[in-house]
């Protein structure tokens, strides 16, 4: 396992925290030897959300609490291969047409997760979310007065 992935899972929201675990092992699982996915992002802070947002070129639409990601909901993944066999997957997929793209997104599809891929405005490939039918503005909503836990030193709304 990856555990750089496993320490991004532990920011997740409590509520998916263990799923996401457990679905990032049966991905993993089901992907051939010398691949394996990443998660690159989980839970993003608003500071890192509006960095994102202020970069070029552009990589998000979304501000600071716009992201199901400063929800600790969503998920960001990349494609390691270890092209050298020798365990280090150090080369990155990039490629989501790539047969190894569409399986972790068919796997994280059929569990129930939105892909960013399907969105009509700009299209977030590499992007996972389960937001329990919830806006980013409802989300907001519930963190502005005071329906949150705190968990591992994070503030997540009460789903």
């Amino acid at each position: 396992m990856d555990q750089l992935t496993i320490s991004r899972i532990k920011q997740a929201h409590p509520i998916i925290r263990k799923e996401l675990e457990a679905l990032y092992i049966e991905c993993n699982n089901l992907l051939p030897k010398g691949v394996r996915i990443r998660f690159s992002s989980v839970f993003r802070s608003v500071t890192e959300q509006n960095a994102l947002f202020n970069q070029r070129p552009k990589v998000t639409n979304a501000r600071g609490y716009q992201s199901i990601h400063n929800y600790g909901l969503a998920a960001d993944y990349v494609i390691l291969l270890d092209k050298d066999n020798n365990g280090t997957f150090e080369s990155i997929e990039w490629n989501v047409s790539n047969k190894y793209h569409k399986q972790v997104i068919a796997f994280f599809k059929s569990k129930g997760y939105e892909w960013g891929g399907d969105w009509k405005s700009f299209k977030d490939f590499p992007h996972f979310q389960k937001a329990f039918g919830l806006t980013w503005q409802q989300l907001k909503s519930r963190v502005d007065i005071g329906m949150t836990i705190i968990d591992n030193g994070i503030t997540y709304p009460k789903i």
